[in-house]
């Protein structure tokens, strides 16, 4: 990590919704999901704003060899968004906490405010990282 990541880092990431990024396709094998509307589904949308935090830290880390996971999400999803809207999120690093970090993130499609909450991050060593998870695929029988 370097010393340029400090609380208060914002940044705005804008993503056009797909037809792909609708709920039909969060798993397609689901006859419940296929019957549901295509609109930006809440899975996407959580995807997204991952993608919109390690966006704003990478410069602020030792990438690729220092990455982030997700840890926690808290977020409403309180409108829907058809396929063709662009979706733009805005995010604030709130605090940082040794390797955790916690972003105050929220999103709006141009029409609507879609979603406002936090997400938490933890920095990781990748090399570990994925040592002990093929340590673990191991175990499995």
């Amino acid at each position: 990590m370097k010393s340029t990541l400090q609380s208060g880092l914002y940044y705005e990431f804008k993503f056009t919704v797909p037809e792909d990024k609708t709920v039909p396709y969060l798993y397609p094998e689901s006859e419940e999901f296929q019957a549901m509307p295509k609109v930006f589904g809440t899975g996407f949308m959580v995807g997204l704003f991952e993608w919109a935090c390690i966006k704003a830290i990478n410069p602020h880390l030792d990438w690729p060899n220092e990455q982030t996971v997700g840890t926690d999400v808290k977020l409403s999803h309180i409108a829907a968004t058809p396929p063709g809207f662009t979706v733009t999120v805005k995010l604030r690093l709130e605090k940082i906490e040794g390797k955790k970090l916690l972003f105050h993130v929220e999103a709006h499609d141009g029409v609507n405010q879609i979603s406002e909450g936090t997400h938490e991050r933890f920095i990781i060593n990748a090399a570990k990282f994925n040592e002990k998870v093929t340590r673990k695929s191991e175990t499995k029988a």
